[in-house]
Formats: C-alpha cells, sequence, structure tokens
C-alpha cells in the first residue's frame, strides 16, 4: 500500500464506519484513487484496521449443570391472521432437550409461569440458569454485573437454580438456546394455522415431544430425549408443593357487575356491585375473591383486548311480564250487579297496574258491611263520579247508621 493512502485509508474507514465498499467509493470521489476491491481489502488487513479474527471454542455442560432460558419475537398464522408473539424457550444444556412456549407479551409474570411449565415438562432443574442481558430477569447491570430481579431470584431459590447473565456480546455463551429457535421458525411454524393461542401452545408441546426432542443430533450422538435419560438422575427434584403464579389486584365491581383486568371484563355476583374485590391472574384463570371466599372463576383472556366474560349464574333471569288478565280481586267482584262492573272498570282505569291493592280494598268492605248499603253506596258513587274508597267508605257507613246503631234521644232533644 502506498505510504500516503495510510493516513486517508484510516481517515474513510472510521468515517464509513468500516464499511469497505463505502471506502472504495469515498477515496474514489475525494482521493481519485481508484483500487480493486480486493486489492482494498488486503490494505485494510495490512493497516490493523480490522480486529483480527478470534478463534472459535465450544462450551462443554455436564449433566444437571445448566439450562438456559430465552425468549425471540416470532410471526404465527393465528385465525388467519398474522401475529406478533414471543417465544419462550427453555433448554437443558447437557442433553439439549426444548421445551417452547407462546405468548402475546412477556413480563417477569410470564417468565415464571413458564418457567414453572418447563420445569415440571423437564421433571427437574438443573444448578444454573443462563440468560442474556436483555431478559426481563435482570433488574440493572450486564453480565457478571448484572443484578437479578427480587422476585425472580426468590423464584429460583424455590427450586434450587440461581440466574447468571453471560456477557453482552458473548450470544455463543447461550447457543443452546440461541440455535433452536430458527428450527423452530422454520420447522414448527413452517406451514402451520392456529385456532386459538390454546391450540398454538398445545401443539408446541406436542412438536417438542414428537419431533424436536426425537431427532438425531450429530454433536449427542443421539437424540435430546435418549440424553436426557441419561442426564434426569443429576437434575434436581421439585418441590413437593408447586406454589402456583399469580398477580393479585383491588378492584371495585362497576355498575354493570363487571371487574376490569388487562382491559377485559369479568363478571361477578350482582349483589358485589360496588365493592371492593380481590382478583387473582392466573397464567390460564382469573379468580375474584371478596373476604377471602371466590365468588367467580373464568378462564382468562389471552390475546384479547377490550373482551369480556360473563358467567349466566351472575345474571339475574328476565323479569317475566306483568300479568295482563283480570285479578282474583276483580273476578270476585264483578258478576253480582251491571253497576259494581262498571264501578270496577273506572276504578282500575284510575289505578297504577292492575289497581289489585284497591280492587283488595274494595272487596274487604263488600265482605264487611252488608250487601244493600254497599250496592246503594255504589249507584251513588257512579251517579257523581265517586272513585276515592274511604269517601265510599263513608258512604256505606251512613247507610248503615240506623241498621247498626240504635240511637235514643231525650224528650227535649229533636232530630234534625
Amino acid at each position: 500500500m502506498p505510504p500516503q493512502l495510510l493516513a486517508p485509508l484510516k481517515e474513510t474507514f472510521v468515517r464509513c464506519e468500516g464499511n469497505v465498499v463505502r471506502v472504495r467509493e469515498v477515496l474514489a470521489a475525494e482521493h481519485e484513487t481508484h483500487v480493486a476491491y480486493s486489492t482494498l481489502t488486503r490494505w485494510v488487513r495490512e493497516a490493523d484496521l480490522r480486529a483480527p479474527k478470534q478463534r472459535a471454542g465450544q462450551y462443554h455442560f455436564g449433566p444437571g449443570e445448566e439450562m438456559q432460558f430465552d425468549t425471540s419475537p416470532h410471526r404465527v398464522k393465528l385465525s388467519n391472521h398474522g401475529v406478533k408473539a414471543q417465544c419462550a424457550s427453555l433448554v437443558l444444556a447437557y442433553s439439549r432437550r426444548i421445551f417452547i412456549r407462546y405468548f402475546p407479551c412477556f413480563t417477569r409474570f410470564e417468565a415464571k409461569a413458564f418457567l414453572l411449565e418447563a420445569l415440571c415438562f423437564m421433571d427437574g432443574s438443573a444448578a444454573r440458569c443462563m440468560i442474556d442481558n436483555s431478559n426481563v430477569v435482570v433488574a440493572s447491570g450486564s453480565g457478571a454485573e448484572a443484578v437479578m430481579a427480587p422476585e425472580m431470584v426468590a423464584f429460583g431459590q424455590i427450586y434450587g437454580f440461581k440466574f447468571v447473565a453471560h456477557a453482552i456480546g458473548d450470544a455463543n455463551r447461550s447457543a443452546r438456546v440461541e440455535r433452536p429457535f430458527y428450527y423452530v421458525e422454520k420447522n414448527f411454524l413452517a406451514g402451520r394455522r392456529f385456532s386459538s393461542w390454546d391450540d398454538l401452545n398445545a401443539q408446541a408441546r406436542t412438536w417438542c415431544e414428537r419431533t424436536a426432542n426425537q431427532k438425531h443430533k450429530r454433536a449427542l450422538g443421539m437424540s435430546p430425549q435418549a440424553a436426557y435419560v441419561l442426564e434426569k438422575p443429576a437434575l434436581l427434584p421439585l418441590p413437593a408443593y408447586l406454589p402456583p403464579v399469580y398477580q393479585a389486584f383491588a378492584r371495585i365491581v362497576d355498575v354493570e357487575g363487571y371487574v376490569f383486568l388487562e382491559t377485559n371484563r369479568y363478571s361477578v355476583p350482582e349483589r358485589l356491585i360496588g365493592k371492593k374485590v380481590e382478583v387473582y391472574k392466573y397464567l390460564e384463570q382469573v379468580k375474584v375473591l371478596f373476604r377471602h371466599r371466590v365468588m367467580a372463576e373464568h378462564p382468562r383472556l389471552v390475546g384479547k383486548r377490550f373482551g369480556q366474560h360473563t358467567l349466566k349464574a351472575h345474571r339475574r333471569p328476565q323479569r317475566r311480564q306483568a300479568y295482563q288478565g283480570p285479578s282474583e280481586e276483580e273476578r270476585q267482584l264483578c258478576g253480582e250487579t251491571a253497576a259494581l262492573n262498571h264501578y270496577v272498570a273506572e276504578l282500575k282505569k284510575r289505578s297504577p297496574g292492575r289497581g289489585v291493592s284497591r280492587l283488595r280494598r274494595l272487596l274487604a268492605m263488600r265482605r264487611t258491611y252488608p250487601r244493600q248499603a254497599f250496592l246503594g253506596a255504589i249507584d251513588t258513587a257512579l251517579q257523581y263520579g265517586l272513585y276515592d274508597l274511604p269517601r265510599l267508605e263513608h258512604l256505606i257507613l251512613e247507610r248503615v247508621a240506623g241498621d247498626f246503631f240504635q240511637i235514643t234521644l231525650d224528650d227535649d232533644e229533636e232530630i234534625e
């Protein structure tokens, strides 16, 4: 390389961010230096402008020593629509046995739920779980200085393992879990359609059991399932009790008898309207508790927004239509005289509904007072349009006063 071109080459290489094609174009335009691409790449090597390639190596793991956990975004066909999903994967480093599951989003809640399901699939755990620095498990820092989220540290302690993050840029350190993502996209997702998230994850589990873990691997000399048989005794056993993964929220039941969770609504008994309840979110279920009692259990609406799930037991049956026929009181009053029939009809017109309460009082008058006095008062009330029952009763009392009460007068009193 000509010595006079060393300085322009270095300056141009830095400015073009190491793109030799652009370096060649800039040298030709600004310095009128026309050189073949192969010659230019030789000059770059001679000037030590690029870091020399480092020797690649391999990582070897013993049975039960390490498992690797990571996520990757994938496009899946869900109900004939393309959906972006997060593929979570856990791989045993020794046997390379894999487990995957898809989520519409991935937070620490989903991370704990996935790890619990994956550990149950593996029927044990390794002593160390390797993650990258973009994982939701990391609270701050990176690599050896990474600080794990306290809730994730506590989760790992339950099952006897600890999280470890590899150095930034050392993706090969977690290659056991990184490489299978391409295999998942090109083998599992290729040509498959899924009706729902449950269908997607059911097929993913079947694919892990029947395809991915049964495929012979040259590096192992056997399939991951066969290597897992050798690794299984070295795995840490799961505890006798597996604490469920959930999140708790406080909610006020709205006026329609629902509680909100992740933009979706779930019904509760109507008597709890306006009450404060506790909502427990599980991976596939939602529970509503009031005063430590379970009041409702719903399937969780995964991957939906502004959805609604209603249980029939939480809704009162619709009110029956009011009976339009004559009441029992009306049937007992009518049929005696035409005047009484007419009075009952006019009284109903002036009463709310079927006028049962007023007809019941009128029936009580007929049963209480003499028939002749009662019917005479009805004729008088019809004549003057009197449908006030207290005044009707006053008319009846005037007619029966002489019959029921013996009035004696003194000699000096006169009957007015």
